[in-house]
């Protein structure tokens, strides 16, 4: 089909969706608005979409494989409970012998697969969920005792539901049972397109009896005699030394790359395309910025339709990002286009040495399309010539203004709108860093003033009235976590002695970091502006070039026969 006949078949998007409605067809804005994928980064492109024998320009969104893996401590001391932990996880009723607390989640949906993995030396009765976290909460004693360490992870979507059950168990007894620890899985899917897994697995080492052995030991330090060190208070200076290496904080990476490649691996097997890579934009060369982590609330807000602030700092981070990696490869393309004109320059020395004057190229140019022309109607050359001629006008005025006559000129301008455009998005980036910051700190700012009455209220209850304070505690649990997160987020990251929390300062300055942001975009946008008009000069440039070839070729065969 030709492009003139292609182009009379495209009625408007808005003339499709009333053409398809009347005859009980979704209509193409249906397409066009593709839900976002919770486990994908997206990227879209036009697209002709055929339907009741004409074509519609819709808009295609591309899924892009991405990574999360996660680790943290289900720590006591945090007011956690590694019971009510594996209660949650597994979707089971509970009951936590050290507290008596019993925390029914039977009512729970989306849990698919629940699995206990163990070492050869633990008891058999660790099968039993309930018997190993009880276990392990009654033997550690101590209030802010850590009990259990906890990873989550995304599920490749590519890979069957038994496939996903293999690769967590595959993951599991190669990085944890094979070091001596009880593995508890769970893998999670409410159907939403974001199946995942909850991995919790024992911090203490199992004898070969099967019973709970030490973690660490302390060891004294000695001076360079081999003395051991006295302390003013008469004891002996000592440290603490792991017994399991499990603590170790290079485990991270490790696990984390573990992950990657077993779950490469997997899609490999099930001939799916898509890869996963544990390293960071950083550590991978891309200089973009990561999008913040969402959360639970602001997911299900998103997915509501209700726009978040965290969710539109996403939105704006990922426009930037694509704005950036547009205009970069542009440039390549335009800088490996001049390089190989300058290469061929200096191969052929009959050539003058100086850069052809871009001017000369241009008006070389029009009169090549016009000489185009002339094979069609008196009409169409007019048209032609006129779009023509504004193409030329508009690229000349451009090389005019920014002072640009010669491919050196131009290959010079290349460097500077390069430099301009990393100049503006470095600004961006340290803006969209700081409002990543103040973000935390408005949230855990609110959370730390709202339910800080509760948490007042709790600590007048803790003297004689323990049946009164556990009910109240019970009564206001989600509050308290609330107030605990926020209370330790915003003691690690304030000065010392900070007695009132400046929420509306914060505010002030996300505003204001907001608005800066805003007119950066403008600005790289400016400049992509900038990069796509030096494109249409290449173009030109380019016709222009080859047209002369010819021309050179005739006058060199001349000379041979003169």
């Amino acid at each position: 089909m030709s492009a003139q006949r292609e182009s009379r078949l495209l009625p408007s998007l808005t003339d499709i969706g009333g053409f398809a409605a009347t005859r009980g067809c979704t209509p193409c804005a249906a397409y066009a608005a593709i839900p976002a994928h919770p486990q994908k980064q997206y990227t879209r492109r036009w697209r002709l979409y055929h339907f009741c024998g004409f074509y519609y320009p819709i808009r295609e969104v591309i899924p892009i494989a991405i990574y999360h893996c996660n680790i943290s401590i289900v720590s006591r001391g945090k007011g956690k409970s590694a019971v009510a932990a594996a209660a949650y996880r597994s979707g089971e009723k509970l009951t936590n012998e050290w507290d008596g607390m019993t925390h029914d989640y039977t009512r729970k949906g989306g849990v698919v697969h629940t699995e206990i993995l163990l070492p050869p030396n633990a008891p058999p009765s660790f099968s039993d969920r309930s018997t190993l976290w009880n276990s392990v909460e009654l033997y550690e004693k101590a209030g802010n005792a850590q009990l259990a360490r906890e990873i989550d992870a995304a599920l490749p979507i590519e890979l069957s539901r038994e496939e996903q059950i293999r690769l967590v168990r595959e993951y599991c007894s190669s990085q944890f049972v094979s070091r001596g620890m009880c593995v508890d899985f769970a893998i999670h899917d409410t159907d939403s397109g974001n199946p995942h897994c909850h991995i919790m697995l024992t911090m203490r080492p199992l004898d070969e009896r099967g019973a709970w052995a030490a973690k660490s030991k302390k060891e004294y330090d000695l001076d360079e005699n081999g003395e051991r060190i006295r302390l003013p208070s008469g004891r002996y200076k000592t440290h603490k030394v792991d017994l399991t290496g499990w603590n170790d904080k290079g485990n991270a990476l490790l696990w984390r790359k573990a992950w990657a490649d077993i779950s490469n691996v997997y899609l490999e097997r099930a001939g799916s395309p898509e890869r996963i890579d544990h390293r960071s934009n950083a550590e991978r060369g891309i200089d973009e910025l990561p999008t913040v982590h969402m959360g639970v609330a602001a997911c299900q807000m998103e997915k509501k339709g209700v726009a978040t602030e965290k969710g539109e700092l996403n939105r704006n981070i990922q426009k930037a990002n694509r704005l950036i990696r547009e205009i970069r490869a542009q440039i390549g393309k335009l800088k490996e286009w001049i390089g190989e004109l300058f290469k061929a320059r200096e191969t052929a020395p009959e050539q003058p040495p100086q850069s052809p004057g871009l001017a000369n190229l241009l008006m070389k140019y029009l009169s090549v399309q016009r000489e185009k022309s002339r094979k069609y109607s008196q009409s169409w050359q007019r048209q032609h010539t006129a779009d023509e001629l504004k193409t030329v006008a508009k690229a000349v005025n451009y090389l005019s203004e920014h002072g640009i006559s010669t491919l050196d000129e131009l290959d010079a301008a290349l460097s500077s709108v390069s430099d301009q455009a990393d100049a503006i998005r470095e600004g961006m980036k340290t803006a969209e860093k700081r409002m990543k910051e103040l973000q935390k700190l408005i949230e855990y700012g609110k959370n730390y003033t709202e339910y800080k009455p509760i948490h007042d209220e709790l600590k007048k209850l803790k003297n004689g009235w323990t049946s009164k304070r556990d009910k109240y505690e019970e009564a206001h649990r989600a509050e308290l976590t609330l107030w605990n997160a926020a209370s330790r987020y915003l003691h690690a990251n304030l000065p010392k002695g900070t007695k009132t929390l400046p929420i509306s300062e914060w505010e002030k300055e996300y505003a204001t970091l907001s608005g800066q942001r805003t007119a950066e975009y403008t600005k790289l946008k400016e400049t992509r502006a900038e990069v796509a008009e030096l494109h249409n000069i290449r173009k030109c440039v380019d016709i222009a070039l080859k047209a002369d070839q010819p021309e050179q070729t005739r006058a060199k065969r001349h000379d041979l026969e003169r």
